[in-house]
């Protein structure tokens, strides 16, 4: 699995690279949306490096499940961010996810830039992780 968990990592990375191109264009909605794909990719990368199935869209269940693979516990800073970015899987994209407006019209730079952040330490994780399972011989 070690190959698939690569893929899925560097095609998190090109995500956030994605994310960074639209925040610093304004485009502060999709910016949060690729910044919460980002985490989801590095999620299951995570996953297919501890030979597990990643199903799901929630970054934060996927990262419970691949801690709970992993006999562990998942970090609370860890989970805090992948609950910013979870915020953002519907409401970044869809108008009757607000009361009023569009997604557009709800994200500001300030909202865009947390969901960056958060993009950024999931996949930080996830490259250690990986790197920790390629240097046991686990991925």
């Amino acid at each position: 699995m070690r190959g698939e968990a690569e893929r899925w990592l560097a095609e998190a990375k090109w995500d956030l690279e994605t994310a960074r191109i639209l925040h610093k264009n304004g485009r502060y909605n999709a910016a949060a949306f690729y910044s919460h794909q980002a985490a989801e990719k590095a999620a299951k990368a995570m996953l297919y490096s501890a030979n597990e199935a990643p199903w799901g869209h929630s970054v934060r269940i996927l990262l419970q499940r691949y801690y709970e693979a992993k006999g562990k516990t998942a970090p609370s800073d860890i989970l805090s961010h992948a609950r910013e970015l979870d915020r953002h899987y519907i409401p970044s994209r869809y108008p009757n996810a607000h009361p009023a407006g569009t997604p557009h019209e709800a994200y500001d730079e300030k909202t865009s830039q947390s969901a960056l952040q958060a993009a950024e330490k999931i996949i930080q994780l996830a490259e250690r992780e990986l790197h920790e399972a390629r240097r046991s011989g686990k991925a």
